[in-house]
């Protein structure tokens, strides 16, 4: 959540394609002496969508004060950290994305490596980020990756690591960086970064709508605080995920969405067409532009792409991740082959 300051498809597929089965590739294997004994490693690093997002104020710090309900979602990016001799250098084989220092990718290398006290920070290493997540959708690749960056650099320079110490580093990188260190269920107050584990939401199927507009984080909040002093705020009718689900924390409303949708009336639209769809629940994640639905029975999630495909919206199909699943597949893997240079 920024002004807070801070083409395999996986996880899902777009209008009405199948998921794409992972790929091999013919680079050539690491070689057995990498720089300093490193290892090259591949995390998964997941998106996440907002069952609930209510901006309790503006701190003393200038950030807003926020109480949001994090789920993760099996759609990702991958990150590989790669042992080359050189400086440390970001490929990416999506355009848009910075490669430079103001990558979070970059900032959480170079935090952790002060905070291990590398002698030599960030050189020898490439990574490279293999993107699925879309920018400036509320669904916190840029955040995702920068979390996957902190686990996939701690594994490739063989570092001893506490997750206590990667979720500091991770609060110092953005504000919802050390959620993607958990994954799952999960309530964040303060900036987004004090994260508390929730109860699991049962697995629930979810159609994302992503429009051809993007929206940046510090707009969506500059956004809600004029609204917010003009008096023009609307209140959003709760909606609850029926199901033996114990957590009341998450209604699906979201603060910023009102103002988005004043700027963006598209917002409304692509709920109303899920909602059509068949969802239970639809909302805007994060501070937009995605809007996703939840179903409960693939069977109609699945039915609900076909519905919306041809919409002029980017349609994807993924699915809930709990605790545990996230657990295992955001866990460094050693790469035997890492893919080509982006």
């Amino acid at each position: 959540m920024g002004r807070n300051k801070r083409r395999t498809h996986t996880g899902g597929y777009r209008r009405g394609q199948r998921p794409a089965r992972a790929q091999t590739t013919s680079a050539k294997p690491v070689r057995a002496t990498t720089p300093g004994g490193l290892r090259a490693v591949s995390v998964r690093a997941h998106a996440k969508i907002n069952l609930d997002l209510r901006v309790i104020g503006t701190r003393a710090d200038g950030f807003h004060e926020l109480r949001t309900v994090f789920q993760a979602i099996a759609l990702h990016d991958e990150i590989q950290c790669v042992p080359r001799e050189g400086a440390f250098a970001i490929e990416c084989d999506a355009p848009g994305v910075p490669l430079d220092q103001t990558n979070l990718i970059w900032r959480a290398g170079d935090a952790l490596a002060q905070s291990l006290g590398r002698s030599t920070p960030l050189a020898d290493m490439v990574v490279r980020l293999h993107k699925h997540i879309p920018l400036r959708a509320g669904l916190g690749g840029a955040s995702a990756n920068a979390a996957a960056a902190l686990v996939g650099l701690a594994a490739a320079w063989r570092a001893t690591a506490t997750p206590a110490q990667l979720t500091d580093i991770a609060a110092t990188v953005g504000a919802d960086v050390p959620f993607f260190l958990t994954g799952g269920t999960a309530l964040g107050l303060g900036r987004g970064d004090e994260i508390y584990p929730l109860a699991d939401l049962p697995r629930h199927w979810i159609v994302l709508l992503i429009p051809g507009f993007g929206v940046s984080t510090p707009d969506a909040y500059a956004w809600y605080d004029r609204d917010h002093e003009m008096g023009h705020g609307v209140g959003r009718e709760p909606q609850y995920v029926p199901g033996p689900w114990p957590s009341r924390a998450a209604q699906m409303i979201n603060d910023l969405e009102g103002a988005i949708a004043r700027h963006h009336p598209e917002i409304d639209q692509m709920k109303a067409a899920l909602r059509r769809a068949g969802a239970i629940a639809a909302a805007m994640s994060g501070s937009g532009s995605t809007v996703y639905g939840l179903f409960q029975r693939r069977h109609d999630a699945a039915t609900a792409v076909s519905k919306l495909s041809g919409s002029g919206w980017r349609v994807v199909l993924t699915h809930s991740l709990g605790r545990a699943e996230y657990v295992r597949s955001s866990a460094p893997r050693t790469l035997r082959r890492p893919a080509q240079p982006c």
